[in-house]
């Protein structure tokens, strides 16, 4: 029975390569490539599989009145072994086919479906000869030749129709593209992203008067919805914001780089819903995470500095190493900053912010504060988003030296402690979502997430007291968060993890705008490729045709868009 589940195991391991190559076109199909591969999945995946199908054949070798005494390599238990091994696969394919979408070009699309329909006409097959073997006995030696032709060809053929591996375009390089034409930065654009903020949570606070500031932008600005992308991770999501573009147009299309070890090939997306990142967890993938050389389409501020117009941009991912561009940028490796990668530009700056306190560790960022403006309450346990809210100060602070540059017209500031903080407090914050929080676990840790709002909403509260006559505040957050599904709690929680949120089934992020030239109103939903689009129509730039998304000028007041028609160039890139 060991024997037959292993070779099940191993057979839907070769499936979850196929899988991996489908996802990433551009590995070559070379038999090393393809073996270095497929190692790290076999010992992972396959083990497991292989483990899980032996669980199953020996309960039932336990308990059935008929026992199972299968050969060494028996054709009718592998026939219903990878008949399970390949219909899961089938239905992963076909998961992927459609959630990562957006990061995969129309052709590699096209072909990927072919071969899921190939896998599904496998799995049919497989039905058919469990169906035929069961019904009319052995049958001689044509059972297996068949199964073996069918289980080859739903392998060999998924990977044919992919092809051979498709060249990758080149990243840009700092200071590439086509000049604008002139615009006429009147105001200033704030942009305040919040990595996990979500209306959900946003709006009973704003009924309860806990967040102020918000309330304020909710009554006299302009709201909506915003589809997030998937892989719902910061690098790519954010990326796609910054540029206008989908993942697979940007070069971003998951969090990081992944290369099989020792030395085997290089893979920028993982599969969905199976577990992947297991394997860099179990040390069989190497990660490497996206610097701003990977960048194949131009961000904003990038684009702006072709009519001259500077920007004040901090901690948003894949500007490590700091591009030389109009104003200034400070990476979001600043926390971590290394002597061998720019973490500020122009170079001085550094010099700068040399003088901004060290950020704590995890210990003395949780531990209680006097008049530091800590959350802990007096004599009661510490913040416990201590450490999350260290770093955004930290990265706040920066954002204070260099946000009253007067060649700034666009300032952002990415906040990242929401999504640190609702991934380990959501459940206590919700606890009629879960349904098992105890009360001491939820007076405990009940406010930590709510009191992070606040802290947010006093952020908000003080871009609002600096805008102009003219200026914009946007408030976006690229994806919003939501419980765990039952399945993984139960995961994280057989695993010791205390994670509770997620975000990786794509929840609505939202945008919020407020100024004098925004039409008050709660709007229908958008996308956060509209982000990039609207301010270069603010800023009364013309909009790249290759860009994805759409500028919101619904956003605006009508005086405002009758004097500012939309324009159009074929793009911004070189």
């Amino acid at each position: 029975m060991l024997l037959n589940a292993g070779i099940a195991g191993g057979i839907f391991a070769a499936y979850l390569t196929v899988l991996v190559l489908q996802l990433n076109p551009s590995v070559p199909l070379r038999p090393g490539t393809v073996g270095a591969l497929v190692l790290p999945i076999l010992l992972l995946h396959g083990t497991f599989v292989a483990l899980v199908f032996y669980g199953v054949l020996l309960v039932r070798h336990l308990f059935a009145e008929t026992v199972l005494s299968p050969g060494w390599v028996s054709f009718q238990l592998l026939v219903w072994l990878c008949l399970i091994a390949s219909g899961v696969a089938a239905t992963l394919m076909w998961l992927n086919l459609s959630g990562l979408r957006t990061t995969l070009e129309d052709d590699a699309a096209r072909r990927m479906a072919l071969g899921a329909v190939v896998l599904t006409l496998g799995v049919a097959l497989l039905v058919g000869l469990g169906v035929f073997r069961f019904s009319f006995g052995r049958g001689g030696r044509a059972g297996p030749a068949a199964f073996g032709i069918v289980v080859f060809a739903s392998l060999a053929v998924p990977l044919w129709l992919r092809g051979s591996a498709h060249a990758t375009p080149e990243a840009l390089r700092p200071g590439e593209g086509v000049s604008s034409f002139a615009a006429f930065p009147r105001g200033r654009v704030t942009m305040l992203l919040l990595d996990g903020a979500s209306l959900d949570f946003i709006s009973p606070a704003v009924a309860d008067g806990r967040l102020p500031n918000v309330a304020r932008i909710l009554e006299s600005g302009a709201v909506m919805h915003l589809a997030t992308l998937r892989p719902t991770q910061p690098a790519p999501v954010l990326t796609a914001i910054a540029t206008g573009k989908l993942p697979l147009h940007t070069g971003v299309r998951s969090a990081a780089l992944y290369r099989a070890r020792p030395a085997g090939p290089t893979v920028d997306l993982l599969p969905d819903y199976c577990f992947a990142h297991g394997l860099v967890a179990a040390g069989l993938l190497e990660e490497r995470a996206h610097t701003s050389r990977s960048l194949r389409a131009r961000p904003l501020w990038a684009i702006l500095s072709s009519s001259g117009i500077g920007a004040a941009v901090v901690r948003w991912p894949l500007t490590s190493p700091a591009w030389s561009v109009p104003g200034e940028m400070v990476t979001d490796r600043l926390h971590a900053s290394s002597a061998a990668l720019p973490v500020a530009s122009p170079p001085e700056l550094a010099t700068r912010l040399r003088t901004l306190p060290e950020p704590p560790d995890t210990a003395a960022a949780a531990a209680p504060a006097s008049a530091s403006g800590s959350l802990s309450e007096p004599g009661v346990h510490p913040y416990a988003g201590g450490a999350a809210l260290a770093l955004d100060r930290l990265y706040s602070g920066a954002l204070d030296r260099i946000r009253d540059d007067p060649g700034a017209r666009l300032v952002a500031m990415r906040y990242v402690g929401l999504d640190s903080v609702g991934h380990d407090y959501l459940r206590q914050a919700m606890p009629r979502a879960f349904g098992d929080v105890p009360e001491e676990e939820r007076r405990r840790y009940g406010t930590v997430l709510p009191q992070y709002y606040r802290y947010i909403d006093g952020e908000i509260g003080r871009a609002i007291e600096r805008l102009g006559p003219d200026d914009l505040l946007l408030v976006v957050s690229p994806f919003g968060m939501e419980p765990l599904s039952l399945p993984k709690r139960l995961l994280e929680r057989a695993l010791g993890n205390h994670e509770s949120g997620t975000h990786e089934r794509a929840p609505d992020g939202f945008l919020m705008a407020f100024g004098s030239a925004v039409r008050p109103g709660r709007l229908r939903r958008g996308s956060v490729l509209d982000v990039a689009p609207t301010v270069l129509y603010y800023f009364g730039l013309p909009i790249g045709r290759d860009m994805d998304g759409y500028a919101r000028t619904d956003l605006f007041t009508p005086p405002f868009t009758a004097a500012r028609p939309l324009a159009f160039i074929p793009t911004h890139d070189p």
